[in-house]
């Protein structure tokens, strides 16, 4: 990353700063090793006898997991390509098939993993220039799909797509997820007949999954299993709420960037000690941070909010970006409103209700007016100075209600707002002159804020 030069350095033609870097926790080691374990563990699945399932959206993987079923969540497989620089073949393959670049990236990278997969002779290797080294090539088929996208018209095609790439042969459930309106005077955040109705709707889904589970592996399912794992993945859930809830500290010990490399654990690893361990060993390097008054930026004049979903191509460059603006990014809609953000509702007697109310809960299930309040919460406690809003160019769920979010948020806590566009897989939608003179102007505006103040 190029070091800022202020105008006065370009007057006098000082040398420019040295460029500042983000002060990254040594717990996401420990996070990389699980994601690695859990792709070599699919990986493996099939010479191991287990059965495979391709899934998308909420976070099927304890159902899953209890009824011994390996699993290959859409996104995480996206997002893990687009890390690793492997995401261009897949979409590529998808292009050369006629879809168009402006559908989900997430939806085109997974898609196209399964074109690679079917293409797996040397001929059509050849024909389609498909590297088997790549992780795209190597997720084992689906023996089975479920589908359960919230809010989001292209979820339901995706596995529509995915059901015709395998030829129409792999069994498919699809599980509907309900938008919550809360346009009446009874709706709250998680009450109201609209919400417990809403619940109701997609328990009983729940359950008729656990018998299309059952269908396919001719074995009755294994509740207790289910319980049991859901023991961890809600203490894990916990453990992460408040190790976040610490970054409230100035300097704020870690940052959205951080949390979203802590995403695998709540979304789609498997449920164990493992993940409790992780949260564990992150809270308390968090807690270690404050006491010593370390931040996450070497220099903290900026506490911001990102809303939109992370570009994961460019977690490290944007979390360095930031820190040569002297700007924490503390918390997001995506981290800090989503992945069993609320635990308490868990009960281990009856699972199934608890992660209803946590899938329902998704922050693009519900209506704009209960994610804008949810969303000025985080800012006045985590005191933030300003908005960024990433507009995901493949993601009009996540993205549409962005306008009224910078235009409530910002004049109810009178934030400036910088909004670019990007993506989450497709790193060609970014323009990083465009990225810069935006976030300078808000900055700029933080400034001149501060000032009429004093």
């Amino acid at each position: 990353m190029s070091a800022i030069i202020t105008p006065e350095q370009r007057i006098l033609g000082a040398e420019p700063p040295i460029a500042k870097k983000a002060n990254r926790l040594q717990a996401t080691k420990l996070n990389n090793q699980m994601v690695n374990a859990y792709w070599e563990d699919l990986f493996r699945a099939k010479e191991e006898g287990r059965l495979v399932c391709w899934t998308e959206g909420i976070q099927l993987n304890p159902i899953l997991q209890a009824a011994d079923i390996a699993w290959c969540h859409g996104e995480a497989a996206a997002a893990l390509l687009a890390a690793r620089k492997e995401s261009a073949a897949p979409q590529a393959h998808m292009e050369t098939l006629g879809y168009d670049r402006e559908l989900c990236s997430y939806a085109r990278t997974h898609i196209g993993c399964g074109v690679m997969n079917q293409s797996s002779t040397v001929e059509a290797q050849t024909l389609l220039n498909v590297d088997a080294r790549t992780l795209g090539s190597r997720i084992p088929a689906p023996d089975m799909i479920i589908s359960a996208y919230p809010f989001c018209s292209t979820g339901q095609q995706w596995d529509n797509e995915l059901y015709r790439t395998f030829g129409k042969k792999v069994p498919i459930f699809n599980i509907s997820m309900d938008w919550v309106w809360g346009n009446k005077s009874s709706a709250k955040y998680m009450s109201g007949p609209e919400f417990r109705e809403k619940v109701a709707f997609l328990k009983k889904q729940l359950q008729d999954c656990v018998r299309f589970i059952e269908g396919i592996t001719g074995k009755p399912y294994d509740w207790d299993r289910l319980s049991d794992i859901m023991k961890y993945t809600k203490r894990a859930a916990e453990l992460r709420l408040e190790a976040m809830r610490l970054c409230k500290a100035r300097p704020s010990p870690a940052s959205f960037f951080e949390w979203t490399n802590s995403i695998a654990p709540v979304n789609f690893l498997p449920g164990g000690p493992e993940i409790v361990h992780y949260f564990e060993q992150k809270k308390a390097e968090i807690e270690s941070r404050i006491a010593q008054g370390i931040g996450s930026v070497p220099v903290e004049k900026y506490r911001l909010w990102w809303d939109g979903i992370m570009n994961w191509n460019k977690i490290g460059w944007l979390s360095d970006k930031f820190a040569g603006y002297d700007a924490c990014m503390v918390a997001g809609r995506y981290t800090h409103m989503g992945f069993w953000q609320e635990p308490q509702v868990i009960d281990l007697r009856d699972p199934l209700d608890g992660m209803a109310q946590n899938y329902i809960t998704c922050p693009i299930s519900i209506s704009a007016p209960q994610v804008i309040e949810k969303i000025i919460e985080h800012c006045e406690y985590y005191e933030i100075d300003g908005l960024i809003l990433h507009g995901a160019r493949t993601c009009r769920a996540f993205s549409y209600p962005q306008y009224m979010i910078a235009d409530a948020v910002g004049k109810r806590l009178g934030l400036p707002v910088a909004m670019f566009e990007g993506d989450m897989v497709d790193e060609t939608f970014y323009k990083d002159e465009v990225v810069s003179s935006r976030v300078e102007a808000m900055l700029e505006a933080i400034d001149a804020s501060r000032a009429r103040m004093r």
